[in-house]
């Protein structure tokens, strides 16, 4: 971006909208690992919790043509494609590689206590991802979920990056279908709803889809983030007054009410009627773009900015914390009839345990952005962004 050039202004809701889905995929994968609580309210809302995945990727592929929209026959020349994928790596790759090598390292350290103890470690126990050496290397490279293995690998959350690297990848095609306008913008909304529909009807777990088919998923979910990005665009240069404040308040309330329903009203999650809920998610991304409204207003109140801006750390460092679980289940809670506080101890531990998952993942991912995520990014950017000269000058003196 050129000096003359301003940066479109900061959508206040959509940064606090990104609070709350990484503590619900948290809650979502610890209870498939570990069972649900026995509360319909709470089972149905959170067994839906690996949908809000799709609200990710949506809102990746909104924010980045919001921002990008309006260079996008720049993203024909190399420096600007180039310097985008930079800036995109410097964001997504630092907070990457020091969980991928996290794992790496409870995996070495829970392997020796095992053999030293004599029992069997939870990495050499069916449920983990597959732990290889090429996987590993598949990391490395932020390929692991291009269809290249049969499940999950190392740091399993991580397959997110992996698409959204691919996707920060066909960027320039997507903005460049965009460029035909409003026509164009609802084009590639009704293609990325077909996509999931293909996906969904061919698939036995509901849109379930990582390792396998990750690619199209997230393809699809982009599409629709790019279509929304391109009609908002449109519609904010319209002539005539804003909407007043009351009118958003009224569609957010509706879209929320939407939501609500499919999630009780479309049966238990995994199965093709999870689709009822991505409309109105998506609706939801739209909806608060304009930052107006009162829903907008909460999302735009300082905690849920913060835990926005920590939310990529908590959604990639969720899974240490899931696997140290089943560490700390295997050697150091009592037998299941020991009586604490007058209950047995899984009835004792029954809510405790995901509530202070919930807590620990919210401070582990404030230490991760805080220490790691903002500080190598930015210093990563600032070396980008250096002269070529200045570059050969600091290696040569390295």
């Amino acid at each position: 971006m050129s000096k003359t050039e301003s940066r479109p202004t900061e959508i206040k809701a959509l940064a606090g909208a990104r609070a709350i889905p990484p503590l619900l995929l948290v809650l979502y994968h610890y209870c498939e690992g570990h069972s649900y609580r026995g509360w319909h309210l709470f089972d149905v809302f959170i067994a839906k919790g690996y949908l809000w995945v799709e609200f990710f990727f949506a809102l990746s592929g909104f924010i980045l043509t919001y921002v990008y929209g309006s260079r996008a026959r720049d993203f024909l020349r190399w420096k600007t494609y180039s310097g985008f994928l930079k800036a995109r790596l410097a964001r997504l790759y630092p907070l990457h590689l020091f969980m991928l090598l996290f794992i790496l390292y409870l995996l070495v350290t829970l392997r020796f206590l095992a053999h030293e103890g004599g029992y069997t470690s939870i990495y050499d126990q069916s449920y983990h991802p597959i732990l290889t050496f090429w996987s590993f290397i598949a990391n490395l490279f932020l390929v692991q979920a291009w269809n290249l293995f049969h499940s999950l690998t190392w740091n399993g959350v991580a397959w997110f990056v992996s698409i959204e690297f691919l996707l920060c990848l066909l960027f320039p095609v997507y903005i460049t279908i965009s460029r035909g306008g409003i026509w164009a913008g609802l084009l590639l909304i009704v293609a990325g709803f077909g996509g999931l529909l293909a996906l969904i009807f061919t698939n036995t777990h509901g849109l379930d889809i990582t390792f396998h088919n990750g690619v199209f998923r997230g393809m699809s979910d982009f599409a629709i983030g790019v279509g929304m990005a391109t009609v908002y665009g449109r519609v904010r240069k319209r002539n005539g007054a804003p909407w007043p404040a009351y009118v958003h308040t009224i569609i957010q309330g509706v879209v929320i009410a939407a939501f609500l329903y499919a999630v009780y009203h479309s049966g238990w999650s995994h199965q093709w009627r999870d689709i009822y809920l991505v409309p109105p998610m998506m609706a939801l991304i739209f909806a608060l773009a304009f930052d107006r409204g009162w829903v907008a207003r909460v999302f735009q109140t300082a905690p849920l900015q913060k835990i926005g801006e920590w939310s990529y750390a908590i959604y990639l460092g969720q899974t240490a914390w899931l696997q140290l679980i089943r560490f700390i289940q295997q050697r150091f809670y009592p037998p299941d009839d020991t009586i604490v506080m007058g209950y047995r101890w899984p009835d004792f531990i029954w809510w405790l345990e995901p509530i202070g998952l919930v807590i620990v993942c919210l401070i582990w991912g404030a230490l991760l952005s805080i220490f790691i995520e903002e500080p190598v990014s930015h210093y990563l950017r600032r070396w980008m962004n250096r002269p070529a000269k200045s570059k050969l000058a600091v290696a040569q003196s390295a």
